[in-house]
């Protein structure tokens, strides 16, 4: 076909730096460019994630011996659960810190740091010296680090939101984006796999040497996430954002600004889903176990679910771009109101199946429901100059509230229920009708033009 001048060409004497741009995005998601940032978005999550899950399970079996041997046990363990906490802590510190230099010189720039902070700290932690050796020098050193890996994380899921989703075509950008997300269960999944397999291979030395073997690992995995993650080029709409006129700002600030409303409301709703994993997959399972179910048994079903958790995640974001995200989220809040008091429930009543049957359906089916749109649905409430700030302030901060003080709140409430789980399914229930509200008083995203 021959060109129009006249559609083709804009007004005689436009100045060229006045004629818009339109960023190259990726027609499909099956080109060798956006196969590459997929992996990239995936393998990265999937890596930082095995890190920051493998010192939960570390913290669960392992650190109240190895660094808090002096305290009486049930000391230890508190202790120990507490330096779990300041990880989860810091992700907002580290969501601000990374999404203010993401916005201003690149998403790129800070995958690679934050693959590389939290590579460095946790091979220190495989090689930290016990309180035996060193003193009260070893947990304090075992905080510092636990921090850093909370910065670190806390500014990777941003990034890896971004790069999907600033590369994808508009009618795939859920599914894109759910490749970030995809590697949080991938990543505890291989954590799990890796703990039980050199726990079953040094036996009594586990607790002496053999604990460090999977800490230490990382610094092959770090390697393959680098080398993936640097292949893979900046997102076009950053480009085109580095191409504009304008004076840029401090992106914090504009965020607080500008788009309060956005964080709140994209916190609210990313809460319901960190409120499900923290019910499910941490007080749950303790809750199973002291009720009677086998703790082999239920450490395999934990590890079934993270599989049904990705392959929901996957296919409800798939199913965004088609329906839209908040019909997906919509549908997994009413679940989880419906089902919050059967299932916890089948987690009380201290038999496998039901720890089995409360797995599948809550961390499978709705938290997976919920998980698979909340990435793009958050990255999608912000414009580009200050997209990573701002999502990354919201789901960061829902990942502290939700995940790191729900199962605190649970025990308490399951307390002053005098042991029924009655208060706590009013909790979950009142957590999901808020993530449900939060929501429905958005627009749809899923057709939003982010250029």
């Amino acid at each position: 076909m021959t060109p129009n001048p006249r559609l083709d060409s804009p007004p005689a004497g436009t100045p060229a730096e006045a004629v818009p741009t339109t960023p190259h995005l990726q027609e499909s998601l099956r080109t060798t460019e956006m196969r590459r940032i997929l992996a990239s978005s995936f393998v990265g999550s999937a890596i930082e994630y095995y890190d920051f899950i493998l010192y939960a399970t570390a913290a669960s079996i392992v650190f109240n011996k190895v660094f808090f041997a002096n305290l009486d046990p049930a000391t230890a363990i508190f202790a120990s659960f507490a330096t779990l906490a300041v990880g989860y802590v810091a992700r907002p510190l580290g969501g601000v810190v990374f999404g203010h230099y993401g916005d201003r010189i690149g998403r790129k720039k800070m995958l690679v740091l934050s693959m590389m902070m939290m590579g460095v700290a946790t091979m220190l932690i495989g090689m930290l010296p016990t309180t035996a050796q060193i003193g009260i020098a070893a947990p304090v050193i075992l905080v510092v680090l636990r921090v850093v890996q909370g910065i670190a994380v806390g500014g990777e899921w941003g990034g890896a939101a971004l790069m999907a989703l600033e590369h994808a075509p508009k009618k795939q950008r859920g599914f894109a984006t759910s490749f970030a997300n995809a590697g949080g269960p991938a990543g505890a999944l291989l954590a799990t796999l890796v703990v039980s397999a050199v726990s079953a291979a040094t036996g009594d030395d586990f607790l002496v040497w053999g604990w460090r073997i999977p800490f230490l690992l990382s610094a092959a995995l770090i390697v393959v996430g680098l080398v993936i993650r640097l292949k893979v080029s900046e997102t076009p709409l950053f480009r085109q954002l580095e191409t504009a006129s304008e004076k840029r700002k401090i992106p914090l600030v504009e965020v607080l600004r500008h788009h309060p409303r956005a964080v709140v409301l994209a916190l609210v709703a990313t809460m319901s889903f960190y409120c499900c994993q923290g019910l499910l997959t941490v007080w749950g399972v303790s809750i199973a176990v002291e009720a009677g179910a086998d703790r082999t048994g239920v450490l395999n079903w934990k590890a079934v679910g993270a599989v049904l958790t990705l392959v929901m995640t996957l296919w409800a974001a798939r199913m965004s771009d088609r329906v839209g995200r908040r019909r997906m989220l919509v549908i997994g809040g009413v679940l989880g109101i419906v089902f919050a008091y059967p299932l916890l429930t089948l987690l009380n009543n201290g038999t496998l199946w039901g720890f089995a049957v409360a797995l599948i359906v809550g961390q499978g089916v709705i938290q997976g429901m919920l998980y698979g749109p909340i990435g793009a649905f958050v990255a999608e409430q912000f414009p580009t100059s200050v997209r990573y700030t701002g999502a990354s302030l919201a789901y960061q901060g829902a990942s502290t509230l939700g995940a790191g003080f729900t199962p605190m709140i649970a025990t308490g409430l399951l307390i002053l229920g005098g042991g029924s789980i009655v208060l706590v399914a009013g909790f979950w229930a009142a957590v999901m009708l808020a993530g449900t509200v939060a929501v429905l008083v958005t627009k749809e995203s899923s057709r939003t033009d982010l250029a």
